[in-house]
């Protein structure tokens, strides 16, 4: 059984496979032996440990040809297994101030980290164009627990995937974590940023559109 919280260098394939799903959100068998360079028998049998151990489900998708085909993605209980940073410290902190000064005093000490983010990162961003300035945003997120890559979009726009949120239990519980999230990223590249996924309405990602081109 997996005990230990994962990181980006797996040692085991039970882990590699964790990984690839948490990267991806949802995957085939076909996908995973691809992935991971083994047989569907092996992929199979991993799946079948990994389901017992309550940190894999599967669902069906119907195919327009053949047979319906299975999906596989982490449970719960899995997103545990990654590491999630200052993000039970940061519970506490807010816990307190909710007890204090509710919901508006945990918006505007939010408000007022988000401020002076923003003042510490944008000489990050000096002198750089968009693709660039997109680049250090995923950077900045990678340093600070978030699984994050992005991707250029056949229209000339960007797109931001976030796998792994550093502070999921803490925004599950204070949504003004999110509010926040894609006006920091507006701020540190300068346009538009609109988030179209999101993991708390059970996406496997969050994906933020970040329009490049005037719309």
């Amino acid at each position: 059984m997996v005990t230990r919280s994962l990181s980006e260098s797996p040692e085991r394939t039970h882990d590699a496979l964790l990984l690839h799903l948490k990267r991806q959100g949802e995957m085939t068998v076909a996908e995973l032996c691809q992935a991971l360079s083994i047989t569907a028998m092996a992929v199979r049998r991993h799946l079948g440990s990994l389901q017992q151990e309550g940190l894999v489900h599967a669902r069906i998708v119907k195919q327009a040809r053949g047979r319906p085909t299975y999906r596989y993605k982490l449970t719960e209980k899995a997103e545990g297994l990654f590491p999630s940073g200052y993000d039970n410290f940061a519970t506490e902190l807010l816990d307190t101030v909710y007890e204090m000064s509710g919901h508006k005093g945990v918006m505007d000490l939010l408000n007022l980290r988000h401020e002076r983010l923003i003042a510490k990162l944008k000489p990050r961003f000096d002198n750089m164009d968009l693709r660039a300035r997109v680049e250090e945003v995923v950077k900045y997120y990678s340093e600070n627990g978030f699984m994050t890559d992005w991707e250029t979009l056949p229209d000339g726009n960007y797109i931001i995937y976030q796998h792994h949120c550093a502070v999921h239990d803490l925004a599950n519980k204070y949504r003004q974590v999110c509010v926040l999230e894609p006006r920091l990223i507006e701020a540190l590249l300068g346009v538009k940023v609109q988030r179209q996924q999101y993991m708390l309405r059970n996406d496997p990602v969050c994906g933020y559109l970040v329009q490049a081109q005037p719309q």
